[in-house]
């Protein structure tokens, strides 16, 4: 540096610096912030000691060079933009207001900083001075406080003297609906309803005269408006906040839509409770009435201010006095009494029947603290109940006599072995809706129902009565399951019963087979027991009870264990009082699978299930359990299948001649032969083939089924002198010992049956 420079970088005149020039720098160097002085092409001039400490440069390693080098890259192409625009627009003001500036160090490091802008007239032309202040601590502050603010439960909303908002919380934006860019910068009002907008600006200039911490508008009922219009209550708490930039108040917001709803519903509980037709009182753990409600004084008698105080044993006859006390206890160790039923004294000395609920009071931590009780006079209850008592043992007798002659005797079927058991209900009449029927289908096969209309009474047993008999005689046209149900549907549902729930199951047995095909209609599940192996579910489809409309219903077919024994029963065997249904149906499963090696009969069987499953005679809805073995499968069994052609007819003769031969069934053989002639000759000339042929042959019985493509089910009909047709299926009907036909999902079987 030459002799006419001084060391701050200015060309100064031959000789020694003038008193202005050293003030100058004095002042520069006493300066608390860093100042930088720069030109009007952005080159630094002059800087202080503050400048060195702040950025970490030798003060010759800055001057001369551009002002950019104290800024960081990505802002180099705005802050030329900002220093051109300064020097159109020269005055004293801080740099990029509204913005978040930042100084880079020497070592590459970045920091917050504010910086103030002068402008500097000279011989040598304008230049500016910039102070720049680490603003690092402070803005660390800043995000302390805005940490601390993001972290408060309330919404938090700070605004200025005129009433701008300057800074909210997540909550505020979550309670109120805005984001937070639609909120800063706009008056509080924003947040307040309409119609307090006058006399909020009012409040708020208020509190600029009386800065203290306390709640907003105490005494009034405040209310907050969410961006979407609705209005809500809330709580309001303020605090000033002295800062640089004046006074900002902070207010703390808190929803109190829950309070206020708890506060109403508490109004009118206590309303309730005056207007109560049930006496109500309140005491404490030691017996003493603290609370005596209007309906209290009408049933005992005594105004409010002669019981308040007292022991509430003075209402109780001397018979009964020891109750009190034990009430106390339980209530001391917090148990509710509920319905509890005895004598309670007048003031006039007269007895009351009373029913009595108690529950114990408690503190906030828990604790049981008193005690309240709700007292209803059941006198002409009680006199009602004795007078009704006998004429309830006649109508059970007579409608357990209308059950059980609805109900019927189901029939002994030979080879099917069975147990059944009944019971009605234990309260009521103790009529109920449940039914069972046992349907010999012919050829073999046997149809068992059971069912359950949901309900106790003569209705519930008449529409039972119903349902029976039209589900036995649908039963024996042969339907299949799922074609039962479909019609049982209907039946319900054109009986017209309201709020009457009919479950149902129907299954079909076939002994030739070993197959079982079920259709439940929202019954419980059917359960096979079988010896030795664990009890299992029968497979059935989910389907909606009786009555619904409009259900599709769906049928299973299942081979079954020969000796395997189906259970069907109704829901009073699972469902009793106090009880999970899922574990009394793992109980009966457990039973079942004790049944075969401890009690093999089925009479006995049934009665173990009873006893297990319902060891109370009380308490219990009508329940029906029926066991049903598997029939034992034919002796012997023979099929063929045939074309739909005249020549079949012969030929299917000729199958059931060598199979009577190899059984020796050789007398039965003419009408056999005879009845399937007839039966073939028909499926030829109107069905579609293929014709299967199937006969069967047990101890007792020979059964012969032809089933064919035809949905066309044949009946008996006369004929007249000149038709060819018409006369076979009288000459089955004639012969046969049973016969029959069962329509099936493509055609139909027809059978027909000999005795051997």
């Amino acid at each position: 540096m030459d002799s006419g420079t001084c060391r701050c970088g200015h060309r100064a005149p031959r000789g020694a610096p003038s008193a202005a020039e050293e003030r100058f720098r004095g002042l520069l160097e006493a300066a608390p912030d860093a100042m930088v002085i720069v030109d009007d092409t952005g080159t630094i001039r002059l800087v202080n000691a503050q400048t060195e400490a702040l950025f970490g440069y030798r003060r010759e390693e800055l001057l001369g060079h551009p002002v950019e080098l104290l800024v960081p890259g990505r802002f180099h192409a705005h802050h030329t933009e900002h220093r051109n625009g300064y020097a159109h627009n020269q005055q004293v003001r801080p740099m990029g207001a509204g913005l978040d500036l930042y100084g880079l160090r020497k070592d590459g490091t970045e920091f917050p900083v504010e910086i103030s802008l002068s402008p500097l007239e000279t011989t040598d032309g304008l230049l500016v001075s910039a102070a720049v202040r680490d603003v690092s601590e402070r803005k660390a502050a800043e995000e302390r406080f805005r940490g601390l603010l993001e972290a408060a439960p309330d919404a938090m909303v700070i605004v200025d003297d005129t009433g701008t908002i300057r800074l909210v919380n997540a909550q505020t934006e979550a309670l109120f609906g805005y984001r937070r860019e639609e909120l800063l910068g706009h008056p509080v009002e924003l947040l307040v309803p309409g119609r307090f907008h006058a006399h909020h600006t009012e409040h708020r200039n208020g509190y600029a005269h009386n800065q203290q911490v306390r709640p907003m508008g105490a005494g009034l009922d405040l209310y907050g408006l969410r961006k979407d219009g609705t209005e809500f209550p809330v709580e309001i708490s303020l605090s000033p906040l002295e800062t640089t930039d004046g006074l900002l108040v902070s207010a703390a917001v808190r929803d109190v839509s829950e309070r206020k709803a708890a506060e109403e519903r508490i109004n009118e509980l206590a309303a309730l409770v005056e207007s109560s037709q049930d006496a109500i009182l309140a005491k404490t753990l030691d017996g003493r009435i603290t609370y005596w409600n209007a309906a209290a004084q009408r049933l005992y008698g005594f105004t409010a201010d002669e019981v308040l105080g007292r022991h509430v044993s003075m209402l109780a006859p001397p018979t009964t006095k020891h109750e009190i006390t034990a009430l106390l206890k339980r209530l001391r160790r917090g148990e509710k009494v509920e319905h509890f039923e005895t004598l309670r004294l007048t003031r006039s000395g007269a007895l009351l029947d009373v029913d009595v609920t108690l529950w114990p009071t408690r503190a906030a931590d828990g604790a049981v603290v008193g005690a309240c009780a709700i007292v209803r006079d059941i006198s002409d209850r009680k006199r009602a109940e004795a007078e009704l008592t006998e004429l309830y043992e006649q109508q059970r007798h007579i409608a357990l006599t209308l059950q059980r002659s609805l109900t019927g005797t189901p029939p002994a079927i030979p080879g099917l072995a069975t147990a059944s058991r009944y019971r009605p209900a234990t309260q009521g009449a103790g009529v109920g809706g449940d039914w069972f029927d046992l349907i010999p289908l012919g050829a073999g096969r046997v149809g068992v129902l059971i069912g359950d209309v949901m309900g106790r009474g003569l209705e519930a047993a008449a529409v039972m009565g119903q349902l029976r008999s039209a589900a036995h005689a649908l039963a024996k046209t042969g339907l299949q399951p799922r074609q039962l149900m479909q019609a049982m549907d209907t039946v319900v549902a054109d009986l017209d019963v309201p709020d009457q729930l009919v479950t149902c199951c129907y299954l079909v047995i076939a002994a030739d087979t070993g197959e079982v095909t079920v259709c439940s209609a929202g019954h419980l599940p059917v359960l096979v027991a079988v010896p030795g192996a664990r009890t299992r579910t029968l497979p059935a489809p989910v389907n909606a009870p009786l009555g619904v409309g409009g259900v599709i219903y769906e049928q299973c077919c299942s081979s079954i264990e020969p000796g395997a024994t189906l259970v069907l029963y109704t829901d009073g065997l699972i469902e009793t009082p106090g009880t999970d249904i899922e574990e009394k149906l793992a109980q009966l499963v457990a039973t079942l699978d004790e049944l075969p090696a401890a009690v093999p009969e089925l009479e006995t069987a049934a009665d173990h299930v009873l006893s297990t499953l319902l060891p109370d005679a009380d308490g219990h809805d009508d329940v029906t359990l029926l066991l049903t073995q598997l029939p034992a499968a034919p002796l012997a069994t023979a099929t063929t299948q045939l074309p739909s052609a005249p020549e079949s007819v012969p030929t299917g003769r000729a199958f059931l001649a060598r199979a009577l031969d190899t059984w020796g069934c050789a007398g039965a053989s003419d009408e056999a032969l005879l009845l399937l002639s007839e039966i073939l000759t028909n499926a030829v000339l109107h069905a579609d083939g293929p014709i299967r042929v199937q006969v069967c042959r047990t101890d007792t019985d020979l059964t012969v089924e032809i089933s064919d493509r035809s949905p066309h089910l044949p009946q008996p009909r006369l004929a007249a002198q000149d038709e060819e047709s018409g006369r076979g299926l009288l000459l089955v009907r004639a012969l046969a010992d049973d016969w029959g036909v069962r329509p099936m999902d493509q055609g139909k079987t027809t059978w027909f049956s000999l005795k051997l």
